[in-house]
């Protein structure tokens, strides 16, 4: 059984947007699926239609073997604490400090009350301080979010994702806001996360070199259809072209160049 499974998903906005349309497709455990597409083509869209932080207009969508759409109180919060999300903002509280942000990764976990008053135990204080370790992050433990560069704002992201103890991370565009020697940084730790803890990670890319460099399986999206669902070495340009539209002039490369340097 796939940890994911989608049928026939679609959300519309109103009566005019049609943001996804029609899609179908399945994330067996441990898979590192690349989504990509241009701005707008429904990537986000569909991240967010996974954890329910939107519904879906029609279709069904099992995670784990459960139906998501039917899910209600706190059998909706156990599944966002399975599904770890990233955001390309970071979605930090930068008056917070790093640690105190990464046990906001807990909060799916507690009452309301001790969510509230931030009761977190010492095993969960351990455990942040442990996974800010192995991103690097030791030294910036106790700083301000705010003083941080946009690299160790995801990696923070990264850790609050981790600190769920999730079976599956949403990564929605986490490299867009970085230079490239940060994004590299990012995609290396979601690449050792996948290889190391079996997580299993989706991750909405614009940019198609690095989708072909990391990803064992993309799915290309444009106009909230899917356009190409496969291995990154069957992709061909024609291909690129359908995804990308008059955006794809820029981005197409030279695909045995980047499966080289994979």
């Amino acid at each position: 059984m796939p940890l994911l499974h989608a049928e026939h998903i679609s959300k519309r906005y109103g009566q005019q947007t049609l943001a996804l349309d029609d899609m179908s497709f399945s994330v067996e455990k441990g898979e590192f699926v690349a989504i990509i597409g241009p701005s707008g083509a429904g990537k986000s869209t569909l991240l967010r239609c996974i954890n329910r932080m939107i519904e879906m207009s029609s279709g069904t969508m099992t995670f784990d073997g459960v139906s998501v759409h039917s899910l209600r109180g706190k059998d909706l919060r156990h599944h966002r604490t399975q599904i770890g999300m990233i955001f390309q903002h970071y979605n930090l509280v930068n008056r917070l400090t790093v640690i105190e942000n990464v046990l906001h990764g807990r909060l799916g976990y507690k009452s309301t009350f001790a969510g509230m008053i931030g009761l977190y135990t010492e095993a969960e204080k351990q455990q942040a301080i442990d996974i800010l370790t192995t991103l690097g992050l030791e030294e910036q433990i106790y700083k301000r979010c705010d003083q941080l560069s946009g690299g160790q704002k995801q990696r923070v992201g990264i850790a609050r994702a981790l600190i769920q103890n999730p079976q599956m991370l949403l990564c929605d565009e986490p490299i867009a806001s970085l230079d490239p020697s940060a994004a590299k940084i990012i995609m290396d730790t979601l690449k050792d996360i996948n290889e190391r803890l079996g997580i299993t990670v989706i991750v909405n890319l614009h940019q198609v070199d690095v989708a072909l460099r990391y990803a064992h399986r993309l799915i290309g999206v444009n106009r909230g259809k899917i356009i190409f669902d496969g291995s990154p070495r069957a992709i061909v340009n024609e291909q690129i072209y359908q995804i990308y539209g008059s955006e794809a002039g820029e981005l197409i490369l030279d695909l045995e160049d980047s499966y080289a340097n994979a």
